[in-house]
């Protein structure tokens, strides 16, 4: 597709999706002379915070400089799940130039009712950055009460490298950090260019020193492998085997699902930790230890 031709596409979309919105959701009158449907071009500009002139040129096609912060402000505005706003940078940006701003933590229903599903077994999404994007119950139970951090501690590489508590939580704590920093190694490097990696592993390496010795090895993993085991502070001895999922639905988040072994009574441990007591069938996922 030319660059003309995905501008053009990218104002039919933009046009659509200003259509479905309803004006009253973001205090806008609605009827009396509403010539359109959905938001007009000047109450959509307002919403996202971008001028009048430029936003009506971008949902006309013309050729005109976009950037990503900008367009993410477009996405917050039109309610653009993962899909449409990953097809809305596809159309705006050229692929060789394109860099997604980070999303931050969403509340998805969708996303939402995938984890609450696995009951208590712990299970969270993060996003290309390894930031934390959603998570169950008995994830926070287990590893840690995701809804009270902040900023860099909403990061799970930076939260494992740095806080106390995660050495206290995993019994091998060292294998743990190394397999973790390898993932993030090798999903970082397909993104070499972004100043987000180069900054956050400066700041990671003054923050952690295990971190400033073992990031320059450029150790590179692609999958989790082996299990976890844990030192609850309240169950105990916990044994997981953790397995990542790709969700077509959120192509940009990693799924991480922790299946319960046999060892250490570890599925009952878990159902009792469940602040609802849900029973979801977790049982049935557990591993054979020959297997694992």
């Amino acid at each position: 597709m030319s660059k003309n031709s995905r501008r053009v596409e990218l104002g039919d979309f933009l046009r659509t999706r200003r259509e479905r919105l309803d004006p009253q959701e973001y205090g806008f009158p609605a009827g009396g002379r509403r010539r359109t449907t959905g938001l007009r071009r000047e109450e959509l500009a307002q919403v996202a915070g971008v001028g009048v002139s430029w936003y009506t040129w971008l949902e006309q096609g013309r050729d005109i400089n976009v950037s990503p912060q900008v367009l993410d402000s477009i996405a917050r505005a039109l309610q653009l799940d993962w899909v449409e706003r990953r097809h809305m940078f596809d159309l705006a940006i050229d692929p060789a130039a394109r860099e997604l701003p980070n999303q931050g933590p969403t509340y998805d229903p969708v996303l939402q009712g995938i984890l609450d599903s696995w009951g208590w077994c712990p299970a969270y999404a993060v996003d290309r950055r390894w930031n934390y994007v959603a998570w169950n119950e008995a994830a926070s139970e287990v590893f840690a009460d995701y809804g009270k951090l902040t900023g860099r501690d909403r990061n799970l590489v930076w939260y494992l490298f740095t806080h106390p508590s995660q050495r206290q939580l995993l019994v091998h704590w060292e294998r743990e950090a190394r397999k973790c920093l390898a993932l993030f190694r090798a999903s970082s490097d397909q993104f070499a260019d972004d100043p987000w990696f180069r900054e956050f592993s400066h700041e990671l390496s003054e923050a952690s020193p295990e971190f400033r010795e073992w990031w320059p090895l450029h150790d590179i993993r692609i999958a989790h492998t082996g299990h976890k085991e844990l030192n609850h502070p309240v169950a105990g001895k916990l044994s997981l085997r953790p397995t990542t999922l790709m969700p077509a639905e959120f192509p940009e988040l990693k799924i991480l699902l922790y299946i319960p072994l046999p060892q250490e009574n570890t599925a009952e441990k878990l159902q009792r930790l469940a602040p609802s007591g849900r029973w979801s069938g977790a049982l049935e996922l557990q591993l054979d230890p020959a297997k694992s």
